[in-house]
């Protein structure tokens, strides 16, 4: 694993105005998740001792928008936001998922402003990475809106990274639901690379992310998706991340890494059906860190995502990842702070966890101790290696 000064230091994306992404009162993207870890982040000095600075966010422009996304789908929702708004159902708005509010444009715009942001700091200080925690709307694709994502600000992250000259980029998306916008965006362009572990497509939304969905005709094999079981542990997660992930990454040599780190997959999170802790999320972060020191000399982009238990699990998760990312990682055992606790129970009336983790046993089996055929983690894990490991020149005996 990475040492406790293995970056420099981060850039964190935040402005209290990203809390203006809100869809109502009932909907399960409630922004005061971003609070929460604003808060905790504060109250842990995770930035102190200059460990970190933080960059503010802007509101992105139709150009910027359009780098991505279609003129008439970002026309869609300007059309869509205001008093008067007029949501159009076939590019996605006014749904369920995607109610319209009259800030929509410009609130959806600002957290795709932010991945900018972190992308210009990651171009100009390679060495230091950039978090947008507010940031990772990875359902959103060119011409719709899908699962509470409006503007994809990681693809927007990536094409900016690309029109500066970088030559390939790696997404790593560790939300329990698959990358699937960002993933079509990027479909036939063999400059990035996108692996994404989720919750199998038959048990849960999007309903895709198979192992067979390997890119398009101008990009075979940079499209990398492992289809996991429902009920999915720590154990079986982290093996099938350390089975998939470090032997693509290391094969497609990518110069940047942009991550999205939803924390869906919790055993608390009532949006799926993983069972993942804190500790194996901070533990999947810490290997995603590994990664972006060895092959990108620090060159990496964290986003957030997913997330819906507010309180006990996504700021534990996300202030984990800023503090990694800020090279001196956070223990599991390390108290949640007092005055954080006592600002929750006074303003949220619910008792905060008293400590950074769950206390679980991280055990996984590696990979190289054998595969086991009755397990549906490992078919999940071979049917990924079958369909993409051979072109790269690994596990050829399935070519």
């Amino acid at each position: 694993m990475i040492s406790n000064t293995s970056f420099p230091g981060v850039d964190l994306i935040y402005d209290e105005a990203m809390a203006a992404y809100r869809f109502g009162e009932r909907h399960p993207m409630d922004p005061v998740r971003l609070r929460l870890t604003a808060r905790l982040l504060r109250d842990l000095d995770v930035l102190g001792d200059g460990r970190g600075r933080v960059l503010h966010p802007y509101v992105a422009d139709d150009d910027q928008l359009r780098t991505v996304h279609s003129a008439a789908y970002v026309q869609a929702v300007r059309d869509a936001s205001g008093p008067d708004g007029e949501p159009d159902v076939s590019f996605g708005l006014g749904t369920e998922d995607d109610p319209i509010f009259p800030a929509l444009h410009d609130a959806s715009a600002r957290l795709f402003g932010g991945s900018l942001v972190a992308a210009e700091s990651v171009l100009e200080d390679k060495g230091r990475p950039a978090v947008n925690f507010g940031g990772g709307m990875h359902h959103a694709s060119r011409n719709k809106a899908s699962g509470f994502c409006i503007y994809n600000d990681a693809a927007g992250a990536i094409a900016r990274l690309l029109d500066e000259g970088v030559s390939r980029v790696l997404y790593l998306d560790l939300d329990a639901h698959h990358g699937d916008g960002t993933q079509s965006i990027f479909w036939d362009d063999p400059r990035v690379m996108t692996i994404s572990l989720h919750e199998s497509g038959r048990t849960l939304f999007p309903g895709t992310g198979f192992a067979a969905e390997n890119g398009g005709e101008d990009a075979p094999m940079t499209a990398v998706n492992v289809a996991l079981p429902a009920g999915l542990q720590d154990g079986g997660w982290l093996r099938a991340f350390h089975a998939v992930v470090p032997q693509m990454a290391r094969a497609f040599e990518p110069e940047v890494i942009v991550s999205q780190h939803g924390c869906d997959g919790h055993a608390r999170d009532e949006q799926t059906n993983l069972k993942l802790t804190v500790d194996g999320m901070r533990q999947a972060a810490l290997a995603v860190a590994d990664l972006a020191h060895d092959l990108t000399e620090g060159r990496w982009i964290a986003t957030g995502g997913g997330g819906y238990d507010i309180i006990h699990t996504v700021p534990r998760v996300w202030s984990h990842l800023v503090a990694i990312a800020s090279g001196k990682a956070l223990q599991i055992s390390t108290p949640v702070p007092a005055p954080f606790r006592e600002w929750v129970k006074e303003r949220y009336g619910v008792d905060a966890p008293e400590t950074m983790g769950d206390d679980v046993d991280l055990w996984w089996r590696s990979w190289e101790v054998g595969y086991d055929p009755g397990d549906p983690v490992d078919r999940a894990i071979m049917a990924t290696r079958k369909e993409l490991f051979p072109a790269f020149g690994l596990d050829p005996w399935f070519d």
